[in-house]
């Protein structure tokens, strides 16, 4: 399958799969073209201000009313939502191995893991990390998620995505965002898939402000696409299901409920390759903030202060001069969770590895590990090229709590604290220390 896409980040877009289905001039005529029905599918308020308004609007075959029956309560016991219900959550810095594929055929939804919950999903406040894992794709199966959109970073494997407004396909280096209550089911394009999703319960992510940076770099609006139309007109049994409230719902329909003919709107599902990043940095002195290093933000009512900020940390050049050129070491207000797509993090070469995961809490200490300070302390400090790696952190300003699946896995790093071990005391208050 050759996939065409739509590019840009929060446009207005106009697409259809059959010729003239999208009206002019109006969003809901009387009788639409070919018997479709029109709907709006809005993720914000109807009075949002312009600048955050999203909502699109689609014509398809049944209104989605027609893809619903009477819901029933299902369980994805390994999959939670905040606020945590785990009281005996450990505090710490914490480090995980990859989490291994599993042996059995395993979907998308069934395979997601939780690994750490933020805030309140009732409360459309927070967020929650995940892996994901599979090896059979969803056929006649669809999901949507009420909750919050997800953020889908491939570690493993290529995905092809089939929405309501049109497919996408994914892989490492890649990412996707799913908006809030988005139909879609997830296709596996090679033998297993494993990465992260970051569920954002709060306002939608969105660019972040460049400030003195200017009108480019970090990731530019024209290097994200959008899916042009597509539909599938199936008569088959088929099965939805629903996360809403933390709670998961299924219902089941006889056809299948991705049936858009043509949409037009800014509110979309979108992917982005990482190595479009346009990495801003040093080149006199100093490490800057990792906030130099985001790609897609989610405000929060705080101005300055997100619910979540997805950052990455791709290959690039190193020249700051008298310079410890790794992260420093630092207490934050933010609480970051880390994960490796590919390579190694300059800040811990040994024992981070890609498809793992660190954990690093509010106002908790971390930084590089005895190995790296060693390293970077004594290294020389000519232009270094960072090559064949990229990481990625989704931070969020409030604490996120480890869950019960993640405490008590056996690929968590029990000495993983011991990596600041060796850190020996060098002070020396002398003239000569001085020097």
């Amino acid at each position: 399958m050759t996939l065409t896409y739509m590019t840009g980040f929060g446009n207005e877009f106009a697409t259809e799969a059959l010729p003239d289905a999208l009206p002019e001039g109006r969003n809901s005529p009387q009788n639409c073209a070919y018997g479709l029905y029109a709907e709006q599918f809005s993720g914000t308020a109807f009075t949002a201000p312009n600048a955050t308004n999203a909502r699109s609007w689609l014509y398809r075959i049944r209104p989605s009313v027609k893809h619903m029956q009477r819901f029933d309560s299902v369980s994805f016991p390994r999959w939670k939502s905040a606020p945590s219900e785990y009281s005996d959550a450990p505090l710490g810095q914490f480090r995980w191995d990859p989490i291994p594929l599993p042996k059995r055929k395993i979907t998308f939804i069934e395979g997601i893991r939780t690994i750490t919950t933020a805030g309140s999903a009732l409360d459309h406040s927070g967020m929650a990390t995940h892996i994901y894992m599979a090896n059979a794709s969803m056929e006649n199966e669809y999901f949507f998620n009420a909750d919050g959109e997800m953020l889908l970073v491939p570690e493993l494997g290529r995905l092809r995505l089939v929405t309501e407004l049109g497919i996408l396909e994914i892989e490492p280096l890649e990412i996707c965002l799913l908006p809030r209550g988005m139909m879609f089911r997830v296709i596996c394009l090679d033998k297993g898939a494993r990465g992260y999703i970051c569920e954002n319960y709060g306002q939608r992510f969105t660019l972040p402000e460049r400030g003195p940076i200017g009108a480019n770099g970090l990731a530019n609006s024209r290097d994200f696409k959008a899916p042009v139309a597509a539909f599938e007109d199936k008569e088959t049994s088929s099965r939805v299901t629903a996360k809403w409230g933390g709670r998961f719902y299924e219902t089941s329909i006889n056809h299948s409920p991705l049936d858009v003919v043509a949409w037009h709107g800014n509110y979309t599902p979108v992917k982005y390759d990482l190595r479009q990043f346009n990495t801003i940095g040093s080149i006199s002195f100093d490490h800057p903030d990792p906030s130099i290093f985001t790609v897609l933000t989610a405000p929060s009512g705080e101005p300055g202060t997100a619910n979540i900020d997805f950052a990455i940390f791709p290959p690039r050049w190193m020249v700051a001069e008298d310079t410890f050129r790794p992260p420093w070491y630092h207490r934050n207000i933010m609480s970051e969770f880390m994960g490796l797509i590919q390579g190694q993090y300059d800040a811990k070469e040994k024992g981070f590895v890609p498809g793992g995961i660190s954990l690093h809490n509010m106002m908790l200490p971390h930084g590089p590990d005895a190995y790296g300070f060693d390293k970077a302390a004594n290294a020389d400090l000519s232009p270094q090229k960072l090559e064949e790696t990229m990481a990625f952190m989704f931070e969020t300003r409030l604490p996120q709590i480890v869950t019960e699946f993640a405490a008590n896995h056996d690929s968590l790093q029990k000495d993983y604290i011991a990596c600041w071990d060796n850190l020996e005391k060098m002070f020396d208050g002398t003239i000569e220390g001085k020097k």
